[in-house]
């Protein structure tokens, strides 16, 4: 089994990649999906974090409003990150964004690793692949066997930033230059990759490198 981590920074492209090599064949878990788990009702996390930051962060029906979560972790007038592994974060209130984080990696961490032995056991020959962006942040790199890093032009990044959050251009290239501000800048992920996915280009490019990568990582699984 080969453990692959792929990362990069915010609206770089990380998710339509990951589904790239889903469709060659790796196994992929996105850790912010992981993270969203975690939350539900009665799970540990959950009640650690509803302790933390009480019970103004919940829904009627108790499930966390991830959108009064942010808040409370960022301050007001904010968009709403998942201060997780998998999520892009701003650093708008550093001590309660560290709370929240403290509470919330390590037991991702863990669920990812249990994931990834599971698939090993049942496909001891598997690729298994975790989408997360803070992968490097969270010294989480020494979980995997290679490290896949996805970067796109700045410009590339704000339209689509733009497109996801349906935001004016320049609210966009604020909010970007915000949380991107909260990771490490993408030269520093390129110098702990393995391999580099630049998808400034047209999907069909990106989709061929991904190609040339899978091709690696199956000699190596």
């Amino acid at each position: 089994m080969l453990k692959v981590g792929l990362t990069g920074g915010i609206a770089s492209g990380k998710s339509a990649v990951g589904e790239m090599f889903v469709a060659l064949g790796a196994h992929l878990v996105q850790a912010d999906r992981i993270a969203h788990e975690l939350m539900h009702p009665g799970q540990p996390v959950y009640n650690e974090v509803v302790r933390h930051f009480g019970g103004g962060i919940l829904n009627p029906d108790l499930s966390v409003n991830r959108a009064k979560l942010a808040e409370a972790a960022f301050g007001p007038g904010k968009l709403s990150p998942a201060a997780t592994v998998g999520a892009d974060s701003s650093m708008a209130r550093p001590s309660r964004i560290e709370e929240l984080n403290r509470i919330v990696h390590p037991a991702v961490l863990r669920a990812q690793e249990e994931w990834m032995e599971e698939v090993g056991r049942q496909d001891p020959h598997a690729v298994v692949m975790v989408e997360a962006a803070l992968i490097l942040e969270a010294g989480a790199a020494k979980q995997f066997h290679r490290l896949i890093v996805v970067t796109c032009s700045d410009e590339q990044r704000v339209a689509r930033f733009a497109a996801r959050q349906k935001l004016p251009l320049a609210a966009a290239r604020e909010e970007v230059k915000r949380r991107m501000a909260a990771q490490l800048p993408d030269a520093e992920k390129i110098k702990a990759a393995d391999y580099v996915i630049d998808n400034s280009g047209p999907l069909d490019h990106t989709r061929e490198q991904a190609e040339q990568i899978w091709g690696t990582l199956r000699a190596g699984a």
